[in-house]
């Protein structure tokens, strides 16, 4: 029988659940990267089955002051229309039912396989969330760098450009969720988040061709993004990451412009929050350790969100996650 322990579960993997007397204990994913994004997002219903279609006000119309025995001369606002399309991540859970019989609890081995299964696919949508582009893999879906990739376009204004021009750069997102601000979507008729079936016991062969039994589970997550108001997100580009862990970067002036490139900085309703990797964090905390030298202001400050403690600018919630890569190309 072929070695399954590359793609399933094996013994030697349900003995690293289980402690001496056969009980599991929690499982430690040490490779898991953070996806806070997920926590923040809202989700909305797309409105054309699988897309969503949606009005951007591109141009207000102007108004005139009144004189009397004058008319009002015409004008009108301008929109475009952008339809935004969702994909779907799959991952399917296969454990060898001999396994499962020679378990002493065969419910917590397949929690335990789906957990990382679950995490997997937290993971590939928190990086395309960001990075998702439909030009190159159309069954993906459209993420925020590829719309704010642009100094000269029309939402060029909302980037910020940290000045790296080698090829070691990192982003930095300010991002508001709301329903006519960014969401994540979902196809009409469905439901957000992870969808779990449970397939059953399965006739499986292995690499040899040869026929054994496994219970297998289906997780499918269908999901896209939507953009409705660019001004209400702002991305510091070109973050030069070796010069920043150098202390070269005055990170605290790119995040200062990014804010105040946010629509009204406050939406009633929404949730605003900023994005960036360990590295980012790392080198915000150790500008905001300063105490003592000549320039002490306060920039970083720790405050208690549904019973966790997470650093805040200017009240804003910092999020780190893993998503976000050390090797983006220079933003022009």
């Amino acid at each position: 029988m072929a070695t399954l322990g590359a793609s399933f579960v094996d013994l030697i993997d349900v003995y690293k659940l289980q402690d001496g007397q056969g009980r599991f204990v929690p499982v430690i994913e040490m490779l898991m990267e953070m996806n806070p994004i997920l926590d923040d997002a809202i989700a909305v219903e797309c409105n054309k089955g699988t897309t969503h279609l949606h009005t951007v006000r591109s141009g207000l119309p102007t108004v005139t002051w009144g004189k009397l025995y004058q008319g009002i001369p015409n004008s009108k606002g301008h929109t475009a229309q952008v339809e935004d399309t969702t994909g779907f991540v799959e991952g399917l859970s296969t454990v060898d039912k001999r396994l499962l019989d020679l378990s002493t609890n065969e419910g917590a081995v397949r929690l335990s396989e789906a957990q990382g299964y679950l995490e997997s696919m937290s993971q590939e949508v928190s990086t395309k969330i960001f990075y998702g582009n439909t030009a190159s893999d159309p069954e993906e879906f459209m993420g925020l760098a590829p719309r704010f990739n642009l100094l000269s376009a029309a939402n060029g204004n909302q980037i910020i450009d940290a000045g790296g021009t080698g090829s070691d750069n990192t982003s930095i997102w300010f991002v508001t969720w709301g329903d006519n601000q960014c969401n994540l979507l979902f196809p009409k008729g469905t439901q957000a988040g992870v969808q779990r079936e449970d397939m059953g016991e399965q006739r499986i062969t292995d690499g040899s061709g040869n026929a054994y039994y496994a219970m297998e589970e289906k997780f499918t997550w269908h999901v896209g993004l939507a953009v409705k108001d660019w001004r209400y997100v702002s991305r510091i580009a070109n973050v030069d990451v070796s010069l920043m862990q150098a202390g070269s970067v005055a990170l605290y002036n790119f995040m200062r412009k990014a804010y105040y490139k946010l629509q009204s900085r406050r939406v009633a309703g929404g949730k605003m929050a900023i994005y960036c990797n360990r590295d980012v964090l790392e080198a915000l905390d150790a500008l905001a350790t300063n105490a003592g030298a000549s320039d002490n202001f306060v920039r970083l400050k720790p405050v208690m969100i549904e019973g966790e403690e997470i650093m805040t600018y200017r009240g804003i919630p910092i999020r780190e996650t893993d998503a976000l890569i050390n090797t983006e190309a220079r933003v022009v």
